[in-house]
């Protein structure tokens, strides 16, 4: 019974302690993400197309901008602010989800080719005519989600400046208030009430 009691009081006290989240922010996207570098490398390594940064970053921002003067008088400004915030939360929140991805299959990637060194030659052996070896696809997918991280990270960026623009600050990411810490009072009440629910 002391044992059942104890893990309740562990499962009811776990979440005061649990360590708050990490904030998304548009500089650790730059950080999980390619650079223009890497990716004018893996394109030229793989034969893939380019992502014209600029333009979609551009892009994004126009959009933006146009989709809040279509709003006209519809919104005040504390409403276009919090939507604002919203709508350019979801763009870093994507950006950042596909950056993260990126470094799963770039990971993936290494660790296949690396085997390559080994005995244990499976993952490169030549599949059927005209199929390219798990290494390969391997590879070839982790320099495609690196462009596709890399455009995603272009819209974030113009979301950010569009909502710089639109609303005269600078984009932070939400987060939400922490609940007020409950009086010694009120502690002392719960424990107290507690005290009749006692089983006989």
């Amino acid at each position: 019974m002391t044992r059942k009691s104890t893990q309740t009081v562990a499962k009811t006290t776990t979440p005061r302690f649990q360590a708050a989240r990490q904030s998304i922010t548009f500089e650790l996207i730059v950080r999980l993400a390619p650079h223009q570098g890497l990716t004018d490398n893996l394109v030229r390594t793989f034969g893939l197309e380019p992502v014209h940064y600029d333009t979609i970053r551009d892009a994004t921002a126009e959009h933006i901008g146009r989709a809040a003067q279509a709003f006209g008088t519809a919104l005040n400004e504390k409403a276009l602010q919090i939507h604002l915030q919203r709508i350019t939360g979801a763009f870093v929140g994507s950006a950042f989800g596909a950056a993260q991805f990126y470094g799963t299959k770039k990971s993936a990637a290494m660790e296949l080719t690396s085997k390559l060194l080994n005995d244990d030659r499976d993952e490169d052996r030549e599949g059927p005519a005209g199929f390219e070896s798990k290494a390969e696809r391997a590879r070839l997918f982790a320099a495609e989600m690196a462009l596709q991280s890399f455009a995603l990270m272009a819209a974030a960026e113009g979301a950010i400046t569009a909502y710089a623009d639109l609303t005269g600050d600078e984009w932070k990411p939400y987060e939400a208030p922490l609940a007020p810490a409950a009086s010694v009072s009120r502690k002392s009440a719960a424990t107290e009430m507690a005290a009749f629910e006692m089983a006989a």
